[in-house]
């Protein structure tokens, strides 16, 4: 996405998976609730009924915490977390109707934190000053924050300390344990007049607990400032996430084998005054909040930078600066806003809007990958792929808990979401600042229905990227034995365009042998459409069509032509050369006369590095690597037998550093383990010559010169059939 102009320093310090995701994902899960309301969701619901809620919270949370990480392992996502995640999935105008509700819950969850420190603390002396309390509590930890992320991370490191004492004690209690025959398994309390004490049914105890799950983010919101998000994020948030289940789940247990349903009933802090030593758990509770304010303060400002870069907020580029490794800009507005709402005294009447951004960014979270798997774009590589069963079960438990929770909240945060939409979509609209980056790219993903979305997108944009082929098509028996090939490459979310080109056959001839063969590709699920171009013999037919193509609502990215010998040759390279000056990419067929595709399993694909460079980020930028290697992984997955990108070094002393080469290339395209990388030691057609023989060889082609007979060679020496390629420059395997 475009940044901002201004000059912006590295962050000083880059967190590993402990530090920077499972420790603040683990202390703003493991909060108040945990503390003060499992004893009173156990004595409302009983054992069961408490196990019950738990265990959808929990679920809810892991399948949003699966996709998450399925996100983070398909892209790069840089800071912002959850609003990068949006922005890069489904453009500008979503992550920003998202990023800032969830920004601003980052205050008012802070200030909220800081009240529940205040009451534990008045719990202990209650004579203090409240007001003085909050300030006080405040300014130490913005200090620390304004500081560095390193010193509130080191910070957090005591007080999840403090956390596993308190939990020590809570498990070491003298209290009498009852009998598991005798736990009270379910509740029926509705209320005891006697003791004035109003129960509560089944869903005002879940969405009591549920907020309880809503800290999953604490870590993703640190992405900009992680040595390895697209690992670090994945790993911490499941530890985090599977930990604290552990957890929860053993103080409710605990709970109710120390107290009957009435006594969890009526005693919030059940929990404290039956542990081991009660100024333990005071401490853990304390910790708790503290540490879930520590890491709003940390994380806020970190979004809130992200869309200063991304210029969809006033006084954006001060907003985007960077010092000293921390975004103090961004900081210090979070910190006026945390104290304007601890200055309020009292956001009971607001607190259930934080929770239902949350709950709208869990959504889009889920909606994200139920998106882009189902629609099978190329770009969608996850290292880490889940079912789609997840994040549906996580976008449904999420609305259901909307509603549960809060209805008029959630169609008030529902109507904030969408307004701000409507209002970063005009905001943006021919900003030349912003330029087409802004446009959505997951809706080029959607068939025609959207097509009056998609005219406003922008529809060269690499993470939609698909394949539209164009093919030039003089002789339809040529076709028919390109034909499963063009079908593999195409299917499953591609188009073709056949061109039929009149004379040499006649034009109504040739329509009928174009309009069969098209029809037999829509039967088999493919998008396909066909004309005939009807011109003189010696005029520029193909490139002509070309040209007009550009206009196309789907305008093909892709020419696809036969390898063919003779006459023919000088027009295909004619029509190569104006393909590229378009610009498109190219794909040259040349079958192998006895082998054909064989048994369509084994795929090699022969990549080179850089001219002086073995950095594979390089190798990207001047070669033909992109389409290369997205044809091979599209291939490959249709075939699903073996892949190899292969690379060929003169001599053994650079084997090492042919090798790493190819790891990172493979990293960075996000290929999984299965794809064997190898470096073979001598020259190009020795090495072909001596290796196993494969069904498909791809290789790049040279643009100038062009050399087509070299093809013919490659074809010969492999002893397979051959796709050669050219980028257009509009690819990204790494997208």
């Amino acid at each position: 996405m475009p940044q901002a102009t201004v000059e912006h320093e590295q962050p000083a310090t880059r967190f590993g998976t402990f530090t920077g995701v499972f420790t603040p994902t683990l202390l703003t899960i493991l909060g108040v609730i945990m503390y003060v309301r499992i004893g009173w969701v156990v004595g409302n619901a009983g054992l069961g009924g408490a196990l019950i809620i738990l265990g959808l919270g929990l679920l809810i949370t892991a399948c949003t915490g699966l996709s998450l990480s399925s996100i983070a392992t398909n892209t790069r996502m840089g800071p912002g977390g959850p609003y990068a995640i949006m922005n890069k999935s489904l453009g500008l105008e979503v992550g920003g109707a998202i990023g800032i509700p969830l920004f601003l819950t980052r205050p008012l969850g802070v200030a909220m934190y800081i009240f529940g420190f205040r009451e534990g603390l008045l719990w202990v002396a209650p004579s203090l000053p409240p007001l003085a309390v909050d300030l006080a509590v405040f300014a130490l930890l913005f200090g620390i924050a304004f500081k560095s992320a390193d010193l509130a991370f080191k910070t957090q490191y005591l007080i999840m300390g403090a956390i596993a004492l308190s939990l020590i004690s809570i498990f070491a209690s003298p209290a009498p344990i009852q009998d598991p025959v005798a736990i009270d398994w379910w509740g029926d309390y509705p209320g005891d007049v006697e003791t004035g004490f109003q129960g509560a049914d089944f869903w005002t105890v879940f969405a009591v607990f549920f907020p309880a799950t809503t800290g999953i983010l604490a870590g993703a919101n640190m992405s900009g400032d992680l040595k390895d998000p697209r690992r670090a994020i994945p790993v911490g948030t499941m530890w985090a996430i599977g930990l604290s289940a552990i957890v929860y789940l053993a103080v409710a247990i605990w709970a109710a084998r120390t107290g009957s349903l009435e006594q969890l009933c009526s005693n919030y802090t059940h929990v404290i005054d039956e542990s081991f030593w009660p100024p333990l758990v005071l401490m853990g509770l304390l910790g708790a909040t503290a540490s879930s304010a520590l890491a709003g303060l940390v994380g806020g400002p970190r979004i809130l930078m992200a869309m200063g870069q991304n210029r969809i907020v006033p006084f954006s580029e001060q907003l985007a600066r960077i010092e000293k490794g921390e975004p103090r800009n961004a900081l210090a507005v979070t910190g006026v806003l945390t104290l304007a709402c601890v200055m309020v005294r009292d956001l009971n009447a607001i607190a259930p809007l934080v929770t239902m951004f949350f709950l709208i960014t869990y959504c889009m979270i889920n909606v994200v990958v139920l998106v882009e798997g189902k629609l099978g774009l190329v770009s969608y590589r996850p290292t880490m792929k889940v079912p789609l069963v997840v994040p549906l079960v996580g976008l449904v438990g999420c609305l259901v808990s909307m509603f549960v929770i809060a209805p008029i909240f959630s169609l008030l945060s529902i109507a904030v979401v969408l307004g701000l939409y409507v209002f970063i979509g005009r905001r943006t609209r021919g900003d030349a600042r912003v330029k087409e980056d802004v446009r959505s790219s997951i809706f080029i993903g959607f068939a025609e229905w959207a097509a009056a979305h998609v005219t406003r997108e922008d529809m060269d944009n690499v993470r939609a990227w698909k394949p539209h082929i164009v093919v030039p098509v003089r002789d339809p028996e040529i076709l028919r034995g390109s034909y499963s090939l063009l079908m593999e490459l195409l299917l499953p979310e591609g188009s073709v365009k056949l061109v039929g080109l009149s004379p040499p056959m006649n034009a109504r001839e040739l329509g009928t042998r174009l309009d069969r063969i098209g029809r037999t590709m829509r039967d088999n699920d493919a998008l396909a459409s066909w004309t005939v171009v009807d011109l003189p013999e010696g005029g520029f037919r193909f490139e002509a069509t070309l040209m007009a193509l550009q206009g196309a609502f789907f305008k093909p990215n892709l020419v696809f032509a036969r390898l063919l010998k003779g006459a023919i040759r000088p027009e295909l390279e004619r029509a190569i050369h104006t393909a590229l000056s378009i610009p498109m990419g190219v794909l040259v067929y040349g079958p192998h006369p006895t082998a054909a595709l064989g048994r369509r399993r084994d795929i090699h694909v022969f990549v080179r590095s850089a001219a002086d460079s073995w950095d594979a980020n390089d190798a990207f930028a001047g070669g033909n690597l992109n389409l290369l290697l997205l044809m091979g992984f599209r291939l490959w997955r249709r075939w699903r037998g073996s892949l190899k990108i292969i690379t060929v070094i003169p001599g053994a002393a650079q084997e090492r550093e042919a090798r790493r080469f190819l790891n990172q290339l493979c990293d960075l395209a996000r290929f999984p383990r299965s794809v064997e990388r190898v470096v073979a030691v001598g020259d190009l057609r020795t090495t072909i010559q001596r290796g196993p023989v494969a069904d498909l060889c791809l290789f790049g082609l040279a643009r100038d010169p062009m050399d087509l007979s070299w093809c013919d060679e490659m074809v010969t020496r492999t002893r397979s059939s051959c796709l050669f390629v050219l980028d257009s420059g509009r690819e990204s395997a790494r997208a």
